[in-house]
């Protein structure tokens, strides 16, 4: 009765939420355990201000910008399949042969191009597709904060922008975005070992 099955049967919707996203049944129940905690009042979703408890994206440069993504569309609340699938882009990827994959599922959440999608959602403020010299800037500005002059930023945002934009509209597409990260292991940089 105290098995660690019987809690996993409580997780609602639990098989599917492994399926869409790859946790395994440990760490699904290990997420869980951590949304009720964040979920202090028991209201069984997370507001903006459960996520602001977290330490980690408190002290992360980024913190506000990962924490807008648990909220698309002008959402006031995350329930716990979208708090996991928020989660599941930060799951290391696995080591399997990605021909093995059946073509008609979709493309795993922890994938290299939804890893990507992710990144650059947290640049493009505006979500208009694209990164302009403005948001690379904003962006710029929160990561480094006072260490560099304005004029330094500036001329970072400006290079950065001109390296990637390929097609010289002065904005970054995502494939432009995609393309400029090729050689970086991306599948590493945004993986929390924890989450398996």
């Amino acid at each position: 009765m105290g098995s660690r099955g019987s809690h996993a049967a409580r997780i609602p919707d639990g098989d599917s939420i492994r399926r869409e996203t790859g946790f395994s049944q440990a760490s699904l129940l290990r997420l869980y355990h951590r949304f009720r905690a964040l979920d202090r009042n028991k209201k069984g979703y997370l507001s903006r201000m459960d996520l602001q408890q977290i330490g980690a994206l408190a002290v992360n440069p980024l913190g506000e910008r990962i924490i807008d993504s648990f909220f698309p569309d002008g959402n006031l609340r995350v329930d716990f399949p979208g708090f996991v699938r928020v989660l599941a882009h930060f799951r290391p990827v696995d080591d399997e042969d990605p021909g093995m994959r059946d073509p008609k599922e979709p493309e795993p959440l922890n994938s290299r191009m939804n890893k990507l999608r992710f990144a650059f959602q947290l640049y493009d403020l505006d979500r208009d597709g694209k990164i302009s010299r403005h948001e690379m800037l904003q962006v710029l500005r929160l990561m480094v904060g006072v260490q560099v002059t304005e004029e330094q930023l500036e001329s970072i945002a400006d290079r950065t922008v001109q390296e990637a934009d390929e097609d010289g509209d002065g904005a970054v597409s995502f494939l432009e975005f995609a393309k400029s990260l090729e050689k970086m292991d991306i599948e590493q940089k945004m993986s929390i070992r924890i989450l398996k």
